[in-house]
């Protein structure tokens, strides 16, 4: 399988995530307007529709983070990383991409352990076991330790480190 395909498999898979938290902000939204609806129309305040909000808002906010955002539209403090060279800018790549890996992966165990032990809980209006529900942690580090793997991997062999500047971000 050459490059091409890879990248390829790439972009679908990317487009799939981006199908995913697009359903979940579907999902929210709708809650939300059933929510407002019989809370303030009808007078009969639901509460599953704010447990699916919350929890279709945290699986966003996660999956989009993990599958979604791209490494050059995080959120960064690039003050000191713009400014200096491209070198150094591979080193910072690097050291942080290595503090990650080695973080993610030393709370990986403790995180997985709690999301597992939380099976003997369930939701309060969906009844749903709550390690299913915040299974997305375990995917997200799992995504993030991967991804920042994948970086180190590019800075070591000299690739262009993630661009800063916000001007030269735009499409």
């Amino acid at each position: 399988m050459g490059l091409d395909s890879l990248a390829t498999i790439g972009r679908w898979l990317r487009r799939r995530a981006e199908n995913v938290a697009v359903a979940l902000l579907g999902t929210m939204f709708v809650c939300f307007i059933i929510q407002i609806f019989f809370r303030y129309v009808l007078n009969y305040p639901v509460g599953w529709t704010e447990e699916v909000s919350i929890l279709t808002w945290l699986w966003t906010v996660l999956w989009g983070a993990a599958f979604v955002l791209s490494e050059r539209e995080e959120v960064r403090f690039d003050i000191i990383y713009s400014a200096v060279s491209e070198n150094t800018r591979r080193v910072f790549t690097i050291i942080t991409g290595v503090a990650l890996i080695f973080l993610y992966g030393v709370s990986m165990p403790a995180a997985y352990s709690f999301v597992a032990f939380m099976k003997v809980e369930r939701s309060a209006y969906l009844h749903v076991p709550i390690n299913y529900l915040y299974s997305i942690y375990v995917i997200f580090a799992a995504a993030c330790i991967g991804r920042y793997c994948w970086l180190v991997w590019r800075a070591l062999r000299g690739a262009a480190s993630p661009a800063t500047d916000p001007a030269a971000l735009i499409d």
